[in-house]
Formats: structure tokens, C-alpha cells, sequence
């Protein structure tokens, strides 16, 4: 069978286990004894070996057939875990995630054959068995038995009692044929063929039933036809069943033939096969006159057979899942290119909003008819730009998943005891922004654990719990998401960062003198500067901070730092909601137009001349408390302005984080929806300048950076 077109789906349901199992490894290490998290562990691990089989991926399928075996052996209680098993079974994953990534990558699954990690599994499983022998002797023998069929008790005993061929034929005598299937199969009986009746039973920890029966299905057309299936062959593709399916199978082969090849897909628990006679179909057909009375008949029947605990449980279960199909997998190219048609559609909407003014202007009774018509549009297109939003954002969870993993780890390497504490993680970010965040996190989260987080004894003589902390916490603030990355370490010691600045020559002794804690604190964003006495595997190379600081300004966003000496640091970072569509208020500058992000103003404000004071040579305001420094964007942007010296001043209160700054403009345009075009392809911008955008009458404004000016 050509599984080539289930790549896709492969790839992205074991990239989903293999999270999984990397968060219940983490509650297991913690919680050796959690019976829950094993069961999981366990399921995940079956369902990666069946999927790996299924597309012949040898390696992968037989690591995860090691951790079944391994979590058989827990389960059954021949076995406990202990942190060696864990520190194997964390190997095992990164191994398994390496297969993924040269799947991906290479076609294949790369040249390790993992035997080592095979050879440490088989031995935990041999070593784990031995324990119980005296307890049970005539056991220890067995401990080989096959792997796949290693299973709770409590389900076997089920299965024994309810799955048989006696229940097997009862189903079949349930049947309802229609007159033509009745001809069929009784015609196929005539001529030679043989008719069976097949019930199928699927595994209880399968994940995928549908695939599970598709391949059943595909193995027997290869030596019949499939007459009539209950359930209905649309609601098996819909996993709309429990955990059996039976139909009737017309093969010139034998009944062993038959079951052999049914048998032969994994994960089938087992299969009956039965020959049916010429008489029991007849008697089974639907008549027009009976087929109500037949029907309610054989939903009753139906009723009263169905006594098995576990299936209807499962039945609930199937219930109270969400529909199979109500999401769908989107590459992230088609809904780039959904946003730039939104886009578009914007920027002719805003010149039909402008064409409106106009037209206005010189015939009003012809404004008055487009006017409504003009905001229906708008309307329309604020919607459909609000839906592709949505479609386009993902919750921060996926970012902040593989996190622990990594603490862990370092924690680990660094001989620290640590504690990331997650919140916030169902904020949702643009998906763009969302593949670019990783690693300025990892790279924070990094620091925090090397350089924030002291040592258990260092945090003793401070009576500080031996356990550091690290808050990794995500909140939606207007139209930026901030992302704050905590520690409770030994916060900045900014006294040191100036003395190794000096030393390397970064900043002067005299400069130093008289620059602030935070511009001292700052420095630790520039290239090839760290406060690490030696190069280790984490830290000391001078890169880490000056790349967060990069990438997240590439994004269009900002970090700051906070900390207090022997109270720990804080780094906040605030990222847009989106990249694409924004909402902004247009200013004139001399005779120039500007765009300033909505989500960044606080308030407009006119303000007298006389209003104005110095601190420090700069101009500033003094504003309901707050002293608020003045920018005159003519003077950074070197444009004449068309104010005159004496007029009042319209100024725009912008803020980044607690900061504010005050944007002096020489007109208010208004507020407008604008799509930001990139323009670091055409022209070198300077970083105050963060894009462009088309306005209505064709015109091309500048967006202003508000993090780079303040």
C-alpha cells in the first residue's frame, strides 16, 4: 500500500506524541507511582509503534515497541521506575525526535540505529522481571511472551466473556439485507463463492480506529468484495463506531486465508470469521411491509445484547469527543496568502472611503448614495480581517510546551534545583510571530537558569528556598501580548556589569559615571557582551541576549529589563498581536503624512508654548503628575514644519511598557485601518521607520518605530 500520501499526517500526529510523552515523562519523574501518567506514557508509545509500522519506518517502531514493553512490565507491576529509567527514557526521545527531524528533512530515518538505547530498554525490562520471580517462579519463564499483547487484566477478562464467535454470529443474525444485497450474496453462493460472516474487534488503546478498519478493508478487497458492512462504510471513515465492525465478505478463499490476513494488520485484538448459508440471508431481508416492525426489532435485540461494560464506556467516550473533522491542518503559505488578499481588499477600501470624500465634495447627492454602501464594505472588510485574524493566531502553548523538557535538562547539567512555573499560555499570537519566538525565550530562559538562579547552598546563606523559581507567564495587553520570563535568583549586580564594561572597553570610566542603572543594565544587550567569569556550555560567549534583542525587534517588538540586587530579575517582552493589519492614527508633519500604531497612544493632547520646561537641556511637560519628555519628530525626521513658533502644540502620548513620550505633529489626520508593507527590500530604512503603507488616494505613509523613539 502507498502510504506516501499519510506523510503529512504522520509527521504532525507524532510530533503531537512525542510532546505528549515529553510532558508525562516530566510528571513521571516527579510521580514515579502515578498510574495515569504510565497508562498514558504507555498508550502514547503503542500508538507511535503502530503508526511507525504503518509506514515502514523500522527504527522509530522499534525504540516505541521497547518503551511498550518497558511500561507493560510498570503497569503489570513487575517493574518501578527510578530516575535511571527516566534519564534512558528522555535519551530515548531525544533519539526519537532526531528519527523525526531526518524524516522530515531526509526522506528517512537517518543511519542510528539506536542499539544502544534498544540494548539499555531490553536490559531495564530483564533487570525490572526479576525482582517478582521468587514471588511467582512459574512466571519468570514467560516474561517474553509477545509485547502487543501485554495488557491490563481487567480487559482481557472482559474479552474473553464477550468476544466470541457465538457473539460473533449473533450480530450477523441482526443483519437487515435489502433485495438486491440479498441477490448479490445469494448469486455469489451459487456460483462458488464463498459468503463469511466477519466481525472485526480493534484493540482498546488504539488511537486510530478509522485507519485501523481502512486497512482491514484494503486487505480483504485484495481477495474479494465486501458486500455489506455495519456500521456503514461512511460512518467507519467517520469513527462513528465502538471498537468491532462485522460485514459480509464474498472470496473464492478459505476461512484461515481470510482471518490470517485480517490478523495481519496491527493492532486487530481478533477477528471471527463464520460462513453464511443461502437461508439465514433470506431470512434476513427487508420486506417493504415489515421493514419498521424488523427495524424496532432489531434495535431492541441490539439493546438487550449489549452488555459490556467497556464498550459502553467507549461508546461514551466516541460521544463525547469533538468532531473528527470540524479542524483542519492549513499550511501557513495558503493563509499568507488569504491575509495579502485581505489586504489589498483593505487598501481599495480605503480609496473608495477616499474617492467618497471627494465625490462629496463636488456632487453631495452622489456622496449620499455611495456613503452607505461605503460603510457596508467597511464593515465587510473589518469582519473578514477579524476572521483571518482568528484563523491565523495560535495559542503561545505550543511555544511554552517544550520548556520544562529544556529546564529540566539544564537544571540538571548546572547541578541547580529549579522550578519553571507556566502561565498565561493560552494567549494567542499571529503564527507568524509565533515561529520566530522560540528561541529568544530559550535564550532567556536559559539565562535565567545560569545566570539568575544561584546554587542550593549560595541560596541557603540567604535563606532563600533551595528551590529557585522561574515564571514563564503570557498576557494580552492592548494590542501587543507581553511575555515575561521571572526569576527569584540573585537579580543584576550592576556594579559588576560597569566594571567588566570598562574593562572591555565598551564604555569609558568617565561615561560610566554618569549613565543610570537601566542604560548600565542595557549594555547587557550588546554583541559579544557577557558577565560569565568562563566559557561554559550555556553561557560566557557574549551571544544570547544580543540575539532576543534582535529577533524581537525584527518582530516590531521590545524588551526591558527589571531586577532588584539579591531579589531576582525580570525581562518583559511585548510583542503585536499581528504583523500585517493594524489600526493607526495618520499625522502631518510638515507636508508629509505619517502613520503612529493606535495600540501605542495614550492620549492626545494640546499644548500651550508656555507649557514647556527643560530637564536636563530636553524639553518635557509636566502632565497629570507625570513629567513626559517632548520628541519634535521635524526635527528627528528633518522636515520643515508648518507651525509657527508660537503655536500651541498637538502632541500624541505614546508609551512603550511604563514609559512615556510625547510625539510633537503639526496635524491629526484621523484614525485609519493600514496595512503595513515591508520596505527593507527598497530603500535602508532607519529603525524609527518600522514600514509603509498605501493610503486611500494612492499616497505612500511611513510607519513610525514608537519603541525605537522612546
Amino acid at each position: 500500500m502507498d502510504v506516501s500520501q499519510y506523510l503529512e499526517i504522520f509527521i504532525d500526529e507524532t510530533k503531537e506524541h512525542l510532546q505528549s510523552l515529553n510532558e508525562q515523562l516530566l510528571v513521571l519523574e516527579k510521580e514515579p507511582e502515578n498510574a495515569d501518567t504510565i497508562n498514558e506514557i504507555f498508550r502514547a508509545a503503542h500508538s507511535l509503534k503502530g503508526m511507525a509500522g504503518t509506514m515502514g519506518y523500522k527504527i522509530m517502531q522499534e525504540v516505541t515497541h521497547k518503551w511498550e514493553d518497558v511500561f507493560s512490565e510498570v503497569r503489570n507491576g513487575k517493574m518501578k521506575v527510578t530516575p535511571d529509567l527516566v534519564d534512558v527514557l528522555f535519551k530515548g526521545l531525544d533519539k526519537l525526535e532526531t528519527i523525526l527531524d531526518n524524516i522530515i528533512n531526509a526522506g528517512n530515518e537517518g543511519d542510528d540505529k539506536c542499539e544502544e538505547l534498544i540494548a539499555q530498554l531490553i536490559g531495564f525490562v530483564n533487570g525490572g522481571g526479576a525482582a517478582p520471580a521468587a514471588a511467582a517462579p512459574a512466571a519468570a519463564p514467560k516474561k517474553k511472551a509477545p509485547a502487543k499483547t501485554a495488557a491490563p487484566a481487567e480487559p482481557a477478562a472482559v474479552a474473553t466473556e464477550t468476544k466470541s464467535e457465538d457473539s460473533s454470529k449473533e450480530k450477523f443474525r441482526q443483519f437487515k439485507y435489502a433485495d438486491f444485497e440479498q441477490h448479490a450474496i445469494n448469486k455469489a453462493i451459487d456460483e462458488g463463492t464463498n459468503a463469511f460472516g466477519i466481525t472485526v474487534y480493534i484493540q482498546e488503546s488504539c488511537l486510530l480506529k478509522a485507519a485501523r478498519a481502512f486497512m482491514v478493508f484494503k486487505k480483504l478487497e485484495e481477495m474479494g468484495t465486501i458486500a455489506k458492512s455495519e456500521p456503514a462504510v461512511q460512518d467507519i471513515e467517520d469513527e462513528r463506531f465502538d471498537l468491532d465492525f462485522s460485514m459480509v465478505f464474498l472470496t473464492k478463499e478459505g476461512a484461515d486465508r481470510v482471518k490470517q490476513a485480517i490478523m495481519n494488520v496491527s493492532e486487530v485484538e481478533c477477528a471471527y470469521v463464520s460462513a453464511l448459508s443461502k437461508d439465514e440471508v433470506e431470512s434476513a431481508t427487508i420486506k417493504e411491509e415489515s421493514a419498521q416492525t424488523d427495524s424496532g426489532a432489531a434495535d431492541a435485540t441490539a439493546t438487550a445484547t449489549e452488555n459490556k461494560p467497556t464498550a459502553t464506556q467507549n461508546a461514551a467516550a466516541t460521544a463525547g469527543k469533538p468532531v473528527v473533522n470540524r479542524s483542519v491542518r492549513v499550511d501557513i503559505e495558503k493563509l499568507d496568502d488569504l491575509m495579502n488578499l485581505v489586504s489589498e481588499l483593505i487598501i481599495a477600501k480605503n480609496g473608495l472611503v477616499s474617492l467618497n470624500a471627494q465625490q462629496d465634495e463636488v456632487n453631495h447627492a452622489v456622496g449620499n448614495a455611495m456613503g452607505p454602501q461605503i460603510e457596508y464594505l467597511e464593515r465587510i472588510t473589518t469582519n473578514l480581517h477579524q476572521s483571518v485574524m482568528k484563523v491565523r493566531m495560535v495559542p503561545l502553548e505550543s511555544v511554552f510546551n517544550r520548556f520544562p523538557r529544556m529546564i529540566r535538562d539544564v537544571s540538571k547539567s548546572l547541578n541547580k534545583k529549579i522550578n519553571l512555573v507556566i502561565s498565561g499560555e493560552e494567549t494567542e499570537l499571529d503564527r507568524t510571530v509565533i515561529d520566530e519566538i522560540g528561541d529568544p525565550l530559550t535564550h532567556l530562559l536559559r539565562n535565567a537558569a545560569d545566570h539568575g538562579i544561584e546554587t542550593a547552598e549560595e541560596r541557603a546563606k540567604t535563606n532563600k528556598p533551595e528551590v529557585g523559581t522561574i515564571n514563564l507567564n503570557a498576557y494580552q495587553e492592548g494590542n501587543n501580548v507581553v511575555i515575561e520570563v521571572k526569576d527569584d535568583g540573585n537579580g543584576i549586580d550592576v556594579e559588576k556589569v560597569k566594571r567588566k564594561a570598562i574593562e572591555k572597553g565598551t564604555i569609558s570610566k568617565e561615561q560610566s559615571e554618569v549613565m543610570t542603572d537601566k542604560e548600565i543594565i542595557d549594555l547587557l544587550f550588546k554583541p559579544s557582551f557577557s558577565t560569565a567569569e568562563k566559557v561554559s556550555e550555556l553561557s560566557g560567549r557574549g551571544v544570547g541576549l544580543d540575539v532576543v534583542k534582535t529577533n524581537i525587534e525584527k518582530l516590531g517588538g521590545d524588551v526591558e529589563v527589571r531586577t532588584v540586587l539579591g531579589g531576582g530579575s525580570n525581562f518583559i517582552v511585548r510583542l503585536p498581536l499581528t504583523l500585517a493589519i493594524i489600526q493607526s492614527l495618520m499625522v502631518e508633519i510638515g507636508t508629509e503624512k505619517y502613520a503612529i500604531p493606535l495600540g501605542s497612544i495614550q492620549t492626545i493632547e494640546d499644548i500651550p508654548v508656555s507649557d514647556l520646561k527643560y530637564v536636563q537641556s530636553r524639553e518635557v511637560i509636566h502632565l497629570r503628575g507625570s513629567v513626559i519628555p517632548i520628541i519634535r519628530l521635524n526635527q528627528i525626521l528633518d522636515i520643515e514644519s508648518t507651525k509657527g513658533a508660537d503655536d500651541n502644540l498637538t502632541v500624541v502620548i505614546v508609551s512603550k511598557g511604563d514609559k512615556l513620550a510625547g510625539f510633537v505633529v503639526d496635524n491629526l489626520i484621523g484614525q485609519q485601518e493600514i496595512v503595513i508593507k515591508s520596505i527593507g527590500k527598497y530603500i535602508e530604512s532607519p529603525k524609527m521607520i518600522s514600514g509603509a503603507t498605501i493610503l486611500g488616494d494612492g499616497e505612500v505613509a511611513l510607519i513610525l518605530d514608537v519603541n525605537t523613539l522612546v
